[in-house]
């Protein structure tokens, strides 16, 4: 099976996550084919604007957690996560997300990349980070809050809560809520008016809104990637990954001090 579609109209390229069995979590095929498509994109004249969404009942579950046991060694260097993450802050383009379904980790933290954001009413979002006992990702530290404010980031990166559509909107997380049969439609239709402008100036104008950022981005991701290299495989990450492959809910009153 192709774990990512690709479909081209009016400038537009569609790039649609495609494991629905796993809810389109991203395992290390899904996260090469991603990171390789976003940098195609970049580099092909003939796309003005990449929309990103998924197939079936999910938009993205995040990382493998099967996968992610497997790396649970302090790093995630064994994981496609770091190039994709790269690959959508080098983006030039217009990206925008359709988030169908339910979105968890990167499935939401890849949100603070969206130049424009559409959800289904009936998509939840989770950044489940907490909850596995690990740091927050992607830049999401210091984008989630320029997006939402500071305390509606704190909630979604401390409590490790679902998220629904409308609240999301309300955030400012996402633009648009559309119902679920529209939801597609009325992300193209956007995207195609997009991609009718000049690519040039596209390019200028993200370049200019996101350059007073960027170097804070990288500084962000390497106060992250240092919290999760000290966190994951500690006793907080792997009693979520154990309670996960055991398929029950994570006990963390019985970690020792400090944890």
């Amino acid at each position: 099976m192709t774990v990512l579609l690709t479909d081209d109209q009016a400038r537009v390229r569609t790039l649609t996550l495609n494991r629905p069995d796993a809810l389109n979590a991203f395992d290390n095929e899904l996260y090469a084919a991603t990171t390789a498509a976003v940098r195609e994109a970049a580099a092909d004249d003939s796309v003005a604007v990449v929309v990103l969404t998924g197939a079936g009942r999910a938009f993205c579950a995040g990382t493998d957690l099967v996968e992610m046991a497997q790396l649970a060694d302090g790093s995630l260097a064994g994981s496609g996560f770091p190039g994709l993450v790269d690959a959508l802050v080098d983006f030039p383009k217009p990206l925008v997300c359709a988030v169908n379904g339910l979105g968890l980790g990167i499935g939401a933290t890849i949100l603070g990349f969206a130049d424009l954001a559409f959800m289904s009413s009936e998509a939840r979002l989770k950044c489940p980070f907490t909850s596995l006992g690990v740091a927050p990702e992607a830049a999401s530290s210091l984008l989630l809050p320029l997006l939402v404010g500071r305390q509606n980031a704190a909630w979604m990166l401390l409590s490790a809560e679902w998220v629904g559509a409308e609240e999301a909107q309300r955030m400012g997380l996402v633009w648009r809520v559309c119902p679920p049969e529209s939801l597609l439609e009325e992300a193209l239709r956007h995207a195609t008016l997009l991609a009718a402008r000049p690519i040039s100036s596209l390019v200028a104008v993200k370049r200019t809104m996101a350059e007073p950022w960027r170097a804070a981005v990288r500084e962000a991701r390497d106060r992250e990637d240092a919290a999760f290299a000290e966190l994951m495989g500690g006793p907080a990450n792997t009693e979520a990954l154990t309670a996960f492959l055991e398929r029950r809910e994570p006990d963390f009153t019985q970690l020792p001090p400090g944890w």
